[in-house]
């Protein structure tokens, strides 16, 4: 018997020789907790430490009271507490600063929380009865509010039970500010808001619950409602991104040309840059729906599936050192395929997630030799699938949002029940294959009460097993089911940020109360869309595309330019690793070699990041040897700028024959040609006096002033980035 099994036993005699049979209105729990974390008692740089604090050790946010009491009360042979005489008890003593306490004076002598804890130790320092009430809930008010600059304005915190009850709970949350230069916040729960313009939230945090108050400073100069009924409503975003600016005063830019918009759809939907004869027909054009008949035609480009499975891939491509080389391959092929098929989101999930079978014969499998523990799966599943971090659970209740040990280890559940055989860690090449299947037997256990868990998704009902049914294929039908409060919202907003720059939630990824929407309406009906529309991932992007709020300029007006998350402008974005390389080969007319793959072969067919590429390195490709999901790093570098400046590989694809080189057109003509390569417009006037002027550099010749031109427009931000 461990002592973690008799701490309830424990707990229980020393509740009984202290007195709890007697009446008692205190509870460990409910009122002697929520005032040592106040005093910051329980924070992970004090007590809570993985090692805890000379000695002395209490769980992370409170989240197991029984092994807390029994450190306080019991643990060192009781030293901590003096029953016969309270007030000399070592944990009020130091807490006060009487005796030398590393953590300092936490609260003083006579203050609340001394007299509560002093009458909780003359009541016989009883633990929480059976019958006490467990908290449910945090609520805080007032939750979202219009606020002047400078503004002050106190909030007021109350916990509900289980039980129906209710208690103001202000003086004993946390507050955290998440923009400390919109809105900072006492102790106390006073929020002083700043000089800016925008929204900051302010995080409170009670006994493992969260809430979050909404502090909204519009501009002090109001527009007219005309400026906001003028503008185009292609889609249903516009009218809720235009409500969003309305409420914060901030006008939208200007519409982006022709040429920024044929750029951008290009980049985003398919990774490629426009021709320079698509470029010339699509400025050309005079029909006034060329925008939406632009989208259809690239989202029926062979080039969609290779862009979007390598953007995939970065999240669920297995560890080759791992799963051996064959099982990725495999997995990148099933990627491709499933794009190049526009399957429905959801069917393409549960293939992922109920895969069985060889992982040297079905791609899918290969992530259950990856991610082969339940407990792996679990936080893998969790955060890319469902936009939920649940990591921190793992180990003890998740910092900033309501997730439990329990929650994870129920998730866990779910992949309990896989049986395997064969090699589990491959060799460097392939190795052996390994079969995984579905096979009834199999728990997942508390950590910490050893209680076995039945299958439960985040906020979803209690899954119990069912001889002969493969609990996975019950969390992808919940997962697809139309009520589900995650799936739709976790998909819909990655794919926003990757036409938009960032995410209707930021991280994308990272969907929870303390995090919340910048725009809550937006990402409720883009989910809501996505799903009436069988889970269609070319219709949602189809639909990201036709709105006039993709379509805005990235030039920034006098109300929008310190905008940075409510979509008034597009936000630039350096161009993937992947997409860049091949616009440097399409522009000069250059070609990489990728060991395994056919000469030529464009950078986004690559499948493994162990292909040798400094390019693809310098730019961001991730490591899958990490742990994924590998984010991708979007911002530049030295390196970046140096490679593109020096690289040898660079100056001999400048050297390289291509049409444009060997053109005999006139030298503006020219120009011309090689600004609709590589920016998909025109030059303007100053940009063609520059260009022109290589030509009559002394000892130039047409092919060293091409590539010349070429060095400059490829080393340009307005090549780099999409605009």
């Amino acid at each position: 018997m461990t002592l973690r099994s008799i701490i309830p036993l424990l707990v229980c005699i020393a509740s009984s020789l202290h007195g709890e049979t007697a009446p008692t209105t205190i509870s460990f729990t409910n009122d002697v907790m929520p005032q040592l974390q106040k005093a910051g008692c329980s924070a992970g740089t004090c007590h809570s430490k993985p090692e805890g604090q000379n000695h002395f050790k209490l769980s992370v946010f409170g989240y197991d009271p029984k092994l807390d009491y029994y450190n306080i009360v019991m643990d060192d042979r009781g030293r901590r507490v003096f029953p016969a005489a309270p007030e000399e008890s070592l944990l009020l003593k130091k807490a006060t600063g009487q005796v030398p306490h590393e953590g300092g004076v936490r609260f003083e002598k006579g203050s609340e929380p001394y007299k509560l804890l002093l009458a909780w130790m003359k009541a016989g320092m009883p633990f929480t009865p059976d019958t006490d009430p467990k908290i449910t809930e945090v609520k805080v008010e007032p939750r979202e509010h219009l606020y002047k600059r400078g503004a002050t304005q106190p909030l007021t915190v109350t916990a509900r039970y289980s039980d129906g009850s209710t208690r103001d709970v202000t003086r004993l949350a946390e507050y955290i500010s998440q923009d400390k230069e919109m809105a900072t916040v006492d102790e106390h729960g006073l929020v002083t808001v700043g000089k800016l313009t925008g929204e900051g939230v302010i995080v409170l945090r009670y006994m493992g619950r969260v809430d979050v108050a909404r502090i909204t400073v519009p501009a002090e100069k109001i527009l007219p409602d005309e400026v906001y009924a003028k503008l185009p409503v292609k889609t249903e975003i516009d009218r809720l991104v235009y409500q969003r600016l309305k409420k914060l005063g901030i006008q939208p830019s200007a519409p982006c040309s022709d040429a920024e918009f044929l750029r951008r759809a290009s980049l985003d939907s398919i990774g490629m840059l426009p021709t320079p004869a698509m470029a010339k027909q699509f400025l050309a054009s005079t029909d006034p729906d060329k925008r939406e008949k632009l989208i259809d035609q690239l989202l029926q480009s062979p080039n969609y599936a290779n862009h979007w499975a390598i953007k995939w891939g970065d999240l669920v491509r297995p560890n080759p050192s791992r799963v051996g080389v064959k099982p990725v391959l495999l997995m990148d092929a099933w990627l491709r395929d499933s794009f190049r098929q526009n399957k429905p989101y959801n069917q393409m999930v549960r293939e992922l997630l109920t895969a069985s079978g060889s992982t040297h014969d079905y791609g899918p499998a290969a992530f259950c030799r990856d991610k082969r523990e339940p407990i792996d799966a679990s936080a893998f599943v969790s955060q890319i699938f469902l936009g939920v971090r649940m990591e921190c659970a793992k180990c003890h209740h998740h910092p900033s949002e309501k997730w439990t040990q329990e929650d994870y280890y129920q998730l866990s559940a779910f992949f309990a029940q896989m049986k395997h055989k064969g090699q589990g860690i491959s060799a460097p090449i392939s190795g052996e294959p390994e079969f995984w299947w579905y096979g009834p037997g199999g728990t997942i256990t508390h950590p910490i009460t050893d209680a076995v868990m039945v299958p439960k998704p985040p906020d979803g009902p209690e899954m119990p097993y069912v001889s002969g049914q493969d609990p996975r294929a019950v969390l992808a039908d919940w997962m697809g089911g139309s009520d589900n409060p995650f799936f739709a919202k976790a998909i819909t907003n990655r794919i926003w940020s990757e036409f938009f720059g960032r995410g209707v939630v930021e991280p994308v990824d990272d969907f929870r109360v303390s995090n919340p929407a910048t725009n809550e309406p937006l990402i409720e009906w883009l989910a809501r869309d996505f799903v009436q529309n069988g889970y269609d991932l070319k219709h949602l992007m189809r639909t990201l595309m036709r709105s006039h709020v993709y379509q805005l300029s990235s030039a920034p007006n006098e109300s929008n330019i310190a905008d940075a998350k409510n979509f008034s402008r597009a936000y630039r974005r350096r161009l993937s690793a992947e997409v860049l390389a091949d616009a440097v080969n399409d522009f000069t007319g250059g070609k990489d070699t990728f060991t395994g793959l056919p000469g030529g072969s464009r950078a986004v067919t690559t499948w493994n990041h162990k292909l040798d590429s400094d390019f693809l390195d310098a730019f961001g490709r991730p490591n899958a040897s990490q742990e994924c999901p590998c984010e991708r790093e979007r911002k530049s570098s030295v390196v970046q700028a140096l490679h593109l400046m020096n690289s040898q590989n660079l100056q001999e694809k400048l050297a390289t024959d291509s049409p444009l080189k060997k053109s005999d057109k006139p030298e503006p003509e020219l120009v011309r040609d090689l600004y609709l390569a590589s920016y998909n417009r025109l030059p303007r006037a100053e940009e063609m006096k520059a260009a022109l002027a290589y030509f009559s550099t002394p000892g130039a010749t047409r092919q060293s002033a091409v590539e010349d031109i070429m060095w400059s427009l490829v080393n340009s931000a307005e090549f780099v980035f999409n605009h």
